[in-house]
């Protein structure tokens, strides 16, 4: 059987929708090594995979506020990123040639880079909406300047870089020209404009695994449970949190809060119906939830999804907008801009959705959507067509 290289940013929103695909490739006999750092390396070698040990220029970086992807934290964002590849290929630059890379197609360039350099090919994992030219980010959602000083200079230094690497120009590298398939971690019925996407895309829908690295959890007693979460990465929002707290008390919600990093201290008093975490096992949350408020990550909505939560979302960035618009669009749920964030519009948002009988009739057949999208096996047959 084949070696299958695997490479993520050290993110979850990245490295999460690739276990599936791990395991699956481990269970069919396959060789699967996983370039990750310490914080990944116990749910990565779940999956089968053997570990390849890694240090990340971002973690344990307090002075490194997560940037926004467009407009001017959009060159900030482009040269932590080029700082994290030059860091990673010094890293990997001396690790066996495998027979394909699977990398994450948002932010790993190492893996096209390695890819190239091996001469081998590369299957994309695209965890997030993806754009042509009937759909882009870019109109509505991202802004930024191309004539800018910053974002000029920004260019030139990457692609002399590139050209130093031997990769494509730097339009055609940042597409991923040279992958040859594009495994989109959504079914084709939540993204934009989804019929037009037919260039070696592959609508596979998320790519679950079984998450044991994050423990179980049941429900504390018979009220339907609520789970509250921004994620992983624009979390920092304690007057967000204090909200909910405040404004929990007695209402007929088991509340399950995730905080992040924030100090759970300066949140003030925990009412007995809420549950305050700074991260939950999420899959076994949402299997007993009858709402979620969310930031509209693309993986939470399909976990959501996948147990046909309804959704409040609460978009912290521009992808996340455009996540949250779409699930208002396909009637799965509704958005709260984070700016209208009151004790009364949360609450309201959270029981009309929950008690919505035509977001009810939505959800069940989005979630048909994701079953006929095949995940994990449709996504691993993709690689071993590559493969052959």
């Amino acid at each position: 059987m084949a070696t299958v290289a695997f490479f993520a940013p050290a993110a979850a929103g990245h490295v999460n929708p690739t276990l599936g695909l791990a395991t699956e490739l481990v269970n069919r006999g396959h060789r699967v090594t996983y370039a990750t750092t310490t914080a990944y390396a116990e749910r990565v070698a779940e999956t089968g995979a053997e570990v390849v040990p890694v240090t990340s220029t971002w973690e344990g970086r307090g002075d490194i506020e997560t940037p926004q992807m467009h407009g001017r934290d959009l060159v900030r964002a482009m040269n932590l990123l080029l700082t994290e590849t030059k860091a990673m290929l010094a890293q990997l630059g001396g690790a066996e040639r495998p027979d394909l890379v699977v990398h994450d197609g948002t932010m790993c360039w190492w893996g096209r880079i390695l890819a190239g350099r091996w001469q081998v090919p590369s299957v994309e994992t695209w965890p997030n909406l993806v754009s042509n030219e009937h759909w882009s980010m870019a109109r509505g959602y991202t802004t930024f300047n191309p004539l800018s000083p910053g974002f000029l200079l920004m260019a030139v230094r990457l692609s002399r870089y590139l050209r130093r690497q031997g990769a494509a120009g730097m339009e055609a590298f940042m597409r991923g020209d040279n992958a040859a398939l594009r495994l989109v971690t959504l079914p084709r019925a939540f993204q934009y404009a989804g019929e037009t996407f037919t260039d070696r895309y592959e609508f596979v829908g998320p790519l679950f695994s079984a998450r044991g690295f994050q423990g179980g959890w049941e429900p504390a007693g018979d009220l339907p449970v609520v789970l509250v979460s921004l994620g992983t990465a624009y979390n920092d929002r304690p007057e967000f949190y204090r909200t909910v707290l405040r404004s929990a008390a007695g209402r007929p919600w088991q509340v399950v809060l995730a905080i992040g990093g924030v100090d759970r201290a300066a949140l003030g008093e925990v009412p007995p119906n809420v549950e305050v975490h700074r991260q939950v096992p999420q899959l076994a949350v949402l299997r007993e939830a009858r709402a979620f408020v969310t930031h509209a990550g693309m993986g939470s909505t399909m976990e959501s999804l996948h147990f046909e939560v309804p959704m409040v979302a609460i978009p912290q960035m521009a992808e996340q907008r455009a996540t949250a618009d779409r699930i208002a669009e396909l009637g799965l749920g509704t958005v709260l801009p984070p700016d209208r964030v009151t004790a009364d519009t949360l609450w309201n948002a959270v029981d009309a959705v929950a008690d919505d009988p035509h977001v009810r009739e939505r959800l069940a057949w989005m979630r048909g959507e994701l079953t006929a999208a095949g995940g994990v096996a449709a996504a691993a047959d993709a690689v071993e067509r590559v493969l052959r």
